[in-house]
């Protein structure tokens, strides 16, 4: 069995400062509430959210109405950030748990980044996610290492197809986006049949590209990491993390499989029992493009999985000149500038003699098409247009069949499909990040809303070493786990 999603993360050691009263907060979660005191995890917030441009975004919609799956290790639906939000689905893993109790840290931490809605006088303290409005399917499909059945889970041939059964269930039970911050190295049938299926009820499908990225034993001869699945799966949005300067993070896979990407690195997530940590990882930056995912559907929601990839991908900024590279797709995602484009993809065409030839779409059918007559000339420029097109598609696959020899397991994004991935190669499932526990991690509990020193840090950081291969990033390596 493989390991499942995005690989290890590695949490930021930096401290913690207690914000001093008076400092105004940036964000402001709902309505309008007077300038007030941001605790620790909302300040952590505001490079992200202001990158995504989330606060514009949300004079448009914050995810209403709109369900986002996570299938992930578990989310606590009593955290103070999610109370009211969550929907906790089956345990895809009830066989293997055998009445121990997961821990559920990383699906909670995705939960939050995506519909995380504060908490507190005016939801001001805590984390705010990109679609705080939206709800939150929680279905177990992973283990993590502090669960108690994480050995069990290793060793079980049913949690093999967990994730699959996961990704059914939320199609089935309305989800209208999947979380899957989660990937493995090597393809399997039931989890591709499992996302094709989602894809074509309409579900958006989202996941982890990996955090192979700095491991160089790993790399290939041109710096490209290991494919990860199911980000390399058609159709799926693949999601790779970028750091302050908005360029790939160093642990970020490197590959043809990246259609976007977003922030990933030092950034606060919810977790269990009123905790919050700093982590690293491309789960994160998922569970933030499933948020973005979120708002377009919210404001459209018949809108296709692939249109809402192209409003996505058009929203994008900080790219490679507006082309693709493998480091971060086509840039780095924009909620505001997303929304704007899906917008304007559902805006109704113009027709013959300016009349309307179609609705905005799902609204219904295309109007009637006036049909012109071709003249002879126009018939001779086609026949020479398509033998110049024969001849570049037979000088193309030459090349093609060039590049294939050189990387064989290359499955470089259909441009013209928005660069949506296909299948490439590798072995084993990981978490997409966070991973837990991460090589270092700092923590601080939240105290209740008004009493003294809320927001303040509490406890001292909890270290890790290194992995065994002394990378302080390490890669785990077990079936269906997160990354």
């Amino acid at each position: 069995m493989g390991s499942f999603g995005g690989g290890a993360r590695r949490a930021a050691v930096a401290a913690l400062a207690v914000l001093a009263a008076g400092c105004a907060t940036a964000l402001v979660p709902a309505g309008p509430v007077p300038a007030a005191a941001a605790d620790e995890v909302r300040d952590r917030q505001r490079a992200m959210m202001t990158t995504l441009d989330v606060r514009s975004a949300w004079r448009i919609t914050r995810g209403a109405g709109v369900t986002v799956a996570v299938v992930d290790s578990g989310v606590d639906a009593r955290h103070a950030d999610l109370t009211g939000s969550v929907t906790t689905g089956p345990n895809m893993l009830r066989s293997v748990d055998a009445g121990t109790r997961p821990a559920r840290l990383h699906g909670t931490g995705m939960a939050s980044l995506i519909a995380g809605h504060g908490h507190g006088p005016g939801r001001r303290d805590g984390i705010m996610g990109v679609a705080p409005e939206a709800r939150i399917l929680a279905i177990r499909a992973i283990a993590e290492r502090e669960d108690a059945s994480f050995p069990a889970f290793r060793a079980s041939e049913r949690a093999q197809g967990a994730v699959a059964r996961g990704i059914r269930y939320a199609v089935d039970h309305g989800a209208d986006v999947i979380n899957l911050s989660l990937g493995r190295n090597e393809e399997n049938p039931d989890d591709r049949a499992a996302v094709a299926y989602a894809i074509s009820k309409g579900v958006v499908v989202v996941s982890a590209a990996g955090n192979d990225g700095a491991k160089r034993r790993l790399l290939d001869d041109d710096g490209f990491a290991p494919y990860s699945y199911p980000a390399s799966y058609p159709g799926v949005i693949a999601v790779a993390a970028t750091g302050e300067d908005h360029a790939r993070a160093p642990f970020s896979n490197r590959n043809y499989s990246v259609l976007v990407a977003a922030p990933g690195s030092g950034l606060p997530v919810a977790a269990p029992g009123g905790e919050y940590f700093l982590t690293d990882g491309t789960s994160d930056s998922t569970a933030l493009v499933s948020g973005i995912a979120a708002l377009i559907r919210s404001r459209h929601p018949k809108l296709p999985p692939t249109l809402v990839a192209q409003a996505i991908i058009a929203g994008t900024r900080y790219g490679a000149s507006g082309t693709y590279n493998p480091d971060v797709g086509f840039g780095e995602v924009n909620a505001a500038r997303a929304l704007t484009a899906a917008d304007a993809l559902t805006k109704p065409r113009p027709g013959a003699a300016g009349k309307p030839a179609g609705q905005r779409f799902g609204a219904g059918e295309p109007g009637p098409v006036e049909v012109i007559p071709r003249p002879a000339w126009v018939t001779v420029v086609i026949i020479v247009v398509v033998s110049v097109g024969v001849v570049g598609a037979l000088a193309a696959a030459a090349i093609g069949i060039t590049l294939a020899r050189r990387h064989p397991r290359d499955q470089r994004p259909d441009l013209a499909a928005m660069g949506l991935a296909g299948p490439a190669g590798g072995g084993g499932f990981a978490m997409a990040g966070p991973a837990y526990p991460p090589a270092r991690r700092d923590y601080w509990t939240a105290p209740e809303p008004g009493s003294p020193g809320a927001g303040a840090p509490v406890g001292r950081p909890r270290l890790q070493p290194p992995g065994p291969d002394g990378d302080p990033a390490q890669e785990w390596k077990w079936p269906d786990s997160p990354r």
